[in-house]
């Protein structure tokens, strides 16, 4: 068997988007039989909700959907992070710019960074907004970002694998 695509999902504290983002990709990769494919995880710029579960209103909406991530914890990304994953995945600009500064710190960086949406066609460039502060109409938000932009990434991964008709 051949190596998985290794993904790292990542926000600002690791409590609210990755952690979705991750467990709606793991989710849909399974429900569409590609699940052995990858292995993905999540982290924060942010160390400081290290070892928390993902926050009570962001487990609410994923179960809502069918999405169970309240195994998840939160963990700071780390330079060696960029070293073991193929992609690095941002949830905003800031986020971006911020693993961009932390690679430098990588002995021997091999992972591709970009922004989560950058691989769905028509959210090129934009972010996945922080639910933090805000209400439950935002945790929906980040909910539907979540899934389109699993389903897109995915597709592009598997054309990149050269698996067509993949069924996702």
């Amino acid at each position: 068997m051949t190596e998985p695509v290794r993904i790292l999902f990542v926000c600002l504290g690791n409590i609210c988007r990755s952690p979705t983002v991750e467990g709606v990709f793991r989710a849909q990769a399974e429900k569409s039989g590609w699940g052995s494919l990858f292995e993905v995880d999540s982290a924060g710029i942010l160390g400081s909700h290290a070892g928390e579960p993902p926050d009570r209103r962001a487990q609410r909406h994923a179960r809502e959907r069918g999405y169970d991530i309240s195994s998840l914890r939160a963990r700071q990304l780390g330079p060696h992070d960029f070293e073991r994953f193929d992609y690095v995945l941002a949830m905003d600009a800031t986020v971006l710019d911020d693993m961009r500064r932390l690679q430098k710190f990588s002995r021997r960086p091999r992972a591709e960074l970009a922004l989560f949406l950058d691989y769905h066609e028509s959210l090129v460039g934009k972010d996945v907004p922080d639910p933090y502060y805000s209400d439950a109409p935002a945790f929906e938000n980040v909910m539907d970002l979540a899934e389109e932009g699993s389903l897109a990434l995915m597709r592009h991964l598997l054309k990149k694998q050269g698996v067509f008709g993949c069924g996702c």
